[in-house]
């Protein structure tokens, strides 16, 4: 099943480690195809030192054709990285001239990338819209779905949550997580690899990524404070990856300077996708509020102690503790997460088979041919309100 003798160019926005991992099967299953043709536009996080320079991994994976981009210096504020995003790929988009734009999650990057492609009339195709974020992170999410032509989704519920807000149900497909993918596969790196190359010398360890959130940027030094001295009390060895580099990371990263002369604690400003999930796959416990706390880890069967607000009325299970930014909190929902045991594996967010079903999608040649133009969809017929 192709789509005949046109070959489509299809661009994937990276702009975090994390979005590039989970997007990675859906490039190579894309590479592997006839009929497409694949870019990479890299940009954000992946450009800066401090970080790690993931750019470095990007063009290791070998894609064809990668286009780096920095938008950003350090400190600026997101409405300039915005702005810098949507200028550097718009000048990409038009010499390319790509048929489709492949864009996840809620970052600033996401949103440069929808709004390019919705006013360029390119398709974009958004992967795990229909999420709740918590902070400013669900309001982009939501908003990127309003300006995405196409819907690739996790399960169900964030497919219900695409229809109600106005969503044609012709748009939205269920494939999974793609980093579920990953996540599966027998190609993991062995554990003893991963430890040697980033120097964990515990056989025993928990992991620890704590994001600052947004809309509490005041608050994340005491936050941070907090952490600190719950880990600092605990004996258990960490791996302890940095924040994202959004408002109030400064403060985090600041706070993890007291960790620095202690042997247990083992810091990274970044990870490969591939390391991490193997070292994820064994740890004790991942302790903080990324999404990896409540997304990965259950997958895994890892428990989780999920700190604050940030991942609010996100997916629950038996695995994930929640607790406020409190030191004596945090520290008993370590204990009582190192005592788990036999926590069953969670299924809710794929199987595996995400980068298969999003090719059959894009196999279709109507799926082309999608509407540009949107249109709000009711989910039931309303009145029209009379006249007073």
């Amino acid at each position: 099943m192709g789509v005949g003798s046109i070959t489509r160019r299809v661009v994937f926005l990276t702009g975090t480690r994390a979005d590039f991992g989970k997007l990675k099967p859906l490039m190579r299953a894309v590479e592997c195809c006839g009929f497409l043709e694949s870019a990479v536009f890299v940009t954000g996080m992946h450009m800066l030192s401090r970080y790690g320079l993931t750019i470095d991994e990007v063009l290791k994976a070998g894609f064809p054709q990668v286009h780096p981009f920095m938008n950003q210096f350090r400190g600026e504020p997101s409405e300039h990285i915005l702005a810098n995003t949507i200028t550097g790929l718009s000048r990409y988009v038009q010499e390319y001239d790509p048929d489709m734009i492949v864009v996840h999650g809620d970052r600033i990057e996401t949103l440069a990338g929808a709004i390019v492609g919705a006013l360029r009339n390119v398709l974009v195709a958004h992967i795990e819209g229909g999420e709740i974020s918590g902070t400013i992170d669900e309001t982009i999410r939501h908003t990127v779905s309003k300006l995405a032509h196409l819907h690739f989704v996790a399960n169900d519920s964030a497919a219900a949550r695409l229809r109600q807000l106005g969503e044609r149900n012709e748009s939205i497909h269920v494939i999974g997580s793609p980093d579920i993918d990953i996540m599966l596969s027998p190609d993991l790196p062995d554990l003893d690899t991963v430890r040697g190359h980033y120097g964990i010398d515990a056989a025993s360890y928990g992991i620890v990524i704590f994001h600052s959130v947004t809309t509490e940027a005041n608050l994340q030094d005491r936050a941070a404070a907090e952490l600190v001295s719950a880990l600092l009390d605990n004996n258990l060895p960490y791996v302890v990856i940095y924040p994202n580099n959004d408002p109030g990371s400064e403060c985090i990263l600041d706070r993890y300077a007291a960790l620095t002369g202690d042997s247990r604690f083992k810091l990274l400003p970044s990870m490969r996708f591939e390391a991490f999930l193997r070292l994820l796959k064994h740890a004790r416990v991942i302790v903080g509020n990324s999404s990896a706390g409540v997304r990965e880890a259950p997958v895994y069967g890892v428990p989780t102690v999920n700190i604050g607000n940030r991942q609010q009325n996100r997916f629950r299970y038996e695995s994930i503790l929640d607790v406020p930014d409190d030191r004596l909190a945090i520290g008993d929902a370590i204990a009582q997460a190192c005592r788990m045991d036999g926590v069953r594996p969670s299924r809710f967010f794929g199987d595996g088979h995400s980068a298969p079903r999003f090719l059959r999608v894009l196999s279709n040649p109507e799926i082309w041919e999608t509407p540009r133009q949107k249109q709000f969809c009711d989910m039931e017929a309303v009145p029209a309100p009379a006249l007073s």
